[in-house]
């Protein structure tokens, strides 16, 4: 039977769209699923400022009658406008292990991206950076962080039998936190506080929530991440949103930053608990007890891992050593709260400055993902 391509229209359609994934892979250990609740205010253009720069469309791809795939279409204007092309994202990309399907998932964004106006697809891509991206192409033996995308091995091979070809690629390492402080940690960290006048500064929620740091924070960000692969900024009122929704719940004990002698912020690292086992019991729902589970792995017993969700140097103070700063006050507080390792998130392959910090430690790059892109 022919694939069978329905765009999401209604809130029914919504549900089955973002539950997919919990069902594809039900059995599967390594699979982190995401907060159900988030996924859908992802795409209500009420509650998702990127919509104001960007238009997507949901699709369910159906065969022989049964639910078999889902993919978004996306059009970032501001990415677009940045980099300088006509580019459609795919993201939020799922599908059986049946070629019909991926390829009837794939054709339909080309097609919307062809009524668009244009030239290439990309993806897995989000609305932003701060989405899930990259599809994974080694580590499928490795639990997924919180943040980023799990799948299996056939999708890669799909999209090359589809004739989609590499963009880019990032890494993801695992990093063991040591039991003494690195002595290359403890003599950058004396430099670049007694000789430059440089300073930790831990920030309070209050600080952050309330008194304007959080948007300090994300200037910062900002400026860090500009020069990344198709980076799009973030505006205001995404700010607002993040600061609403994400900063509130973060224990600021794992959250470091560096000041420069004239008390601007330079440098910083949030580091989150995992609750990606707390996620998998719950399969993503609050209710009736996940709330409690995600809350436990946050604040109370903590789970092996600690996440390395954001670090970042100004530019003007990179190659200043102020990453080893900022270790050396969160390694201690990392080894008081039992974590074994930290992970990163996706670090692109090119990028050879944040990988060389990670030097400093006992490492190994875990798993690898990639863009996929193709001309339309």
């Amino acid at each position: 039977m022919a694939v069978t391509i329905k765009q999401v229209t209604c809130k029914k359609d919504l549900k089955s769209f973002v539950d997919f994934p919990n069902k594809l892979y039900k059995d599967n250990k390594y699979f982190v699923p995401k907060l159900f609740f988030d996924e859908v205010n992802t795409f209500n253009e009420k509650k998702n400022p990127c919509y104001k720069f960007s238009e997507a469309a949901l699709f369910l791809a159906y065969k022989d009658g049964a639910l078999a795939g889902r993919v978004a279409a996306i059009i970032n204007h501001k990415a677009n406008q940045i980099w300088n092309h006509k580019e459609v994202r795919y993201g939020w990309i799922d599908f059986i292990d049946d070629l019909e399907v991926s390829k009837a998932l794939l054709d339909t964004v080309a097609e919307y991206g062809r009524s668009k106006g244009m030239e290439i697809m990309s993806g897995p891509l989000g609305f932003t950076d701060f989405d899930p991206e990259g599809m994974l192409i080694d580590g499928y033996d490795q639990l997924c962080t919180m943040a980023l995308i799990y799948n299996y091995p056939y999708y890669p091979q799909h999209m090359e039998k589809l004739g989609f070809e590499k963009e880019i690629d990032w890494v993801e390492y695992k990093i063991y936190i040591p039991e003494v402080m690195p002595e290359k940690i403890v003599k950058v960290g004396e430099i670049v506080t007694q000789r430059y006048g440089f300073r930790i500064r831990k920030l309070t929620k209050k600080e952050v929530l309330k008194e304007g740091l959080g948007y300090e924070l994300f200037k910062v960000i900002n400026e860090t991440y500009k020069d990344l692969y198709n980076f799009t900024p973030l505006t205001d009122d995404i700010v607002d949103k993040y600061i609403k929704d994400y900063l509130g719940i973060l224990d600021f004990e794992y959250v470091t930053v560096v000041e420069d002698p004239d008390g601007k912020m330079a440098a910083y690292g949030i580091a989150v608990p995992s609750i990606r086992c707390a996620l998998q019991k719950c399969r993503g729902k609050l209710f009736p007890f996940g709330w409690f589970q995600i809350l436990r792995s946050l604040y109370f017993k903590h789970e092996e891992c600690i996440e390395l969700l954001l670090v970042g140097v100004r530019p003007v103070y990179r190659n200043k050593g102020l990453m080893a700063l900022i270790f050396s006050d969160l390694i201690p507080r990392m080894k008081r709260g039992k974590f074994v390792y930290g992970e990163t998130n996706a670090e692109l392959e090119t990028n050879t400055t944040v990988q060389q910090q990670w030097t400093m430690f006992e490492t190994e790059q875990k798993k690898r993902r990639r863009i996929y892109t193709k001309k339309i």
